[in-house]
């Protein structure tokens, strides 16, 4: 019985076995595995898109159903473009198919690419975890004969992620090909086969490197967690590439293709329809970007006044699409207006409504790359004289609101796999005790410690979280504070007070939101803005005591 969409393409000498699957007379995409793999390493990525493209995937020589070439230059990746090249031209007659490669499946696409003597075969090129072999010996070659700091680390990281391949190289590879045979679900002559690849390239890869200019369009997706092809495997790569679009999935190992497909068929659906004709999406604006954060979208929370506002400002100053989300409606209007944004009035105490608000937002403008669960509330006075009433208010805004915001949005962050950054507003509070500040501090803590465990939980995602401590800041928040057990008139002259003190003391909103871009830019973890609050945090570490003894100190304005 014959297996459906399988056939067979002649090159040269040999037989490759052929998958086409998906909508006859679609845009042809056709994928190519490495080692120590088959045609199946695709098997989920053809899944997602083959309800829109003509998808189509073979058993590389050596391999699976393929032909077993005679002798080591039979692995030569001239052979293996030619493979490549011979299946395009029979899926695909008289018209470009696009190549999706990944390992030693994009090393051999690299060469049938960069042939000039294939022009109009190929429309574009998506690689994944595997250098043009050329580029990176030229670029190993110019970082040898210029030494820096960049090129000698880059060199060292090569030299130890590449290590493997020597024994790969040598007659160790034969012992291995066993264990590599059960780990991958594939035949141990296959792996056997597969090590020529090894033998029959890498020799002479610096000294013999040549010039491959790639004239289509190539989209370069490079894993953050990839422990053998790392950022500088492809270092080289834009001198070479004509138009390059760099997408990163920062949580993603090598083996792409398996543990990410959704994301990988994603990007690589958006790359072929834009060189289809297509408006560039989002992630493609984004990858060509010069500004800081360029087509990213940051949603703010709180956003309509303060630390908020002011995060707002930033990353739209910086090239961000800003979503301002505030329980105050007419404000968050107005801050989006302002920065070119989108605004929704929604309190994050309502779980219900910030579930709500994240499929509304992931319709409307799209899945946010930041996050800053920054809206909060303060109570101020003595445990004794602080309400049930008032503690469940500051709990659900400060406490509540966070968690209902980060779930909804971590989520999203989570499903959609290419990394992100939750940021969580805290306080020096979180760490420094005061008699006066018991219900706002605790909560504080509390979205501190949140901040760090989901920080631990998310980093095998590419996600990062950072939560931010300020001090003393001017804001709004000073003139809607409560303070606990006292009359209105009394309340309102201890806000005028604690108003001027915070103004005195001229630590701008702007400041902290500088603070935040550099946090979300280089994922710091825990981020004291103000000097009082590098001190406190400082004397936290030090000498607990003196913190305990400082928190004894009535800092309230006299009643």
């Amino acid at each position: 019985m014959t297996e459906a969409g399988y056939c067979s393409v002649d090159s040269g000498d040999l037989r490759l076995g052929v998958w086409v699957e998906g909508e006859p007379g679609a845009p042809v995409i056709v994928f190519v595995h490495g080692f120590p793999d088959t045609a199946a390493l695709w098997e989920r990525v053809v899944a997602e898109l083959g309800g829109r493209y003509r998808v189509v995937r073979y058993d590389v020589r050596g391999c699976g159903r393929s032909g077993r070439p005679r002798g080591r230059d039979g692995y030569r990746v001239e052979r293996l473009a030619a493979d490549l090249v011979a299946v395009a031209r029979a899926v695909s007659p008289g018209r470009p198919v696009h190549v999706v490669g990944h390992d030693w499946g994009s090393v051999q696409a690299w060469e049938a690419v960069t042939d000039p003597t294939n022009s109009g075969v190929f429309a574009s090129f998506t690689s994944v975890s595997g250098p043009c072999l050329d580029h990176l010996g030229w670029w190993v070659r110019g970082a040898l004969r210029r030494p820096s700091w960049g090129g000698v680390r880059g060199l060292a990281t090569i030299a130890v992620r590449s290590a493997y391949t020597w024994v790969f190289r040598s007659w160790a590879g034969e012992l291995v090909a066993p264990f590599l045979a059960r780990r991958f679900g594939v035949r141990s002559g296959d792996v056997r086969r597969g090590l020529e690849l090894y033998r029959a390239n890498l020799p002479g890869l610096v000294r013999s490197a040549r010039e491959r200019w790639a004239s289509l369009p190539v989209q370069l997706v490079v894993p953050g967690r990839d422990p053998f092809v790392t950022p500088a495997h492809v270092a080289g790569t834009a001198r070479w590439a004509e138009r390059l679009w760099r997408r990163e999935l920062p949580g993603a190992g090598h083996w792409v293709p398996r543990t990410h497909p959704a994301a990988l068929a994603r990007m690589v659906g958006e790359f072929v329809d834009h060189v289809e004709g297509a408006p560039a999406s989002r992630g493609l604006r984004a990858a060509v970007s010069s500004a800081r954060f360029g087509e990213k979208v940051v949603l703010v929370t709180g956003g309509a006044s303060g630390i908020g506002r002011a995060c707002a400002r930033g990353f739209a100053a910086a090239g961000a699409e800003v979503v301002v989300v505030d329980v105050d409606g007419a404000g968050a209007s107005a801050v989006a207006a302002e920065v070119g944004g989108t605004a929704y009035a929604v309190d994050v105490a309502d779980g219900a409504a910030v579930a709500a608000l994240a499929e509304r937002v992931r319709a409307e403008v799209g899945v946010p790359d930041v996050v800053v669960a920054n809206a909060g509330i303060a109570v101020s006075g003595a445990f004794l004289d602080t309400s049930v009433a008032d503690w469940e208010r500051v709990v659900d805004v400060n406490l509540w609101g966070v968690v209902h915001t980060l779930r909804a949005f971590g989520q999203q962050l989570a499903e959609r796999g290419e990394g992100g950054q939750l940021v969580v507003t805290a306080s020096m509070a979180a760490y420094t005790p005061t008699r006066n500040l018991p219900a706002y501090a605790t909560t504080k803590a509390a979205v501190l410690m949140l901040a760090q465990c989901l920080r631990a939980e998310l980093a095998g995602r590419g996600i990062g979280v950072s939560a931010i401590c300020p001090g003393i800041v001017h804001t709004n928040i000073t003139r809607s504070a409560r303070f606990a057990g006292t009359d209105p008139a009394t309340q309102e002259r201890l806000r005028e007070i604690t108003t001027r003190r915070y103004l005195r003391r001229g630590f701008a909103p702007e400041r902290v939101a500088s603070a935040v871009l550099d946090a979300v830019e280089r994922n710091v973890a825990v981020v004291p803005v103000t000097g009082e609050a590098r001190l406190g945090l400082l004397v936290s570490r030090l000498s607990p005591a003196l913190l305990r003894a400082a928190a004894r100190v009535d800092l309230l304005p006299k009643r």
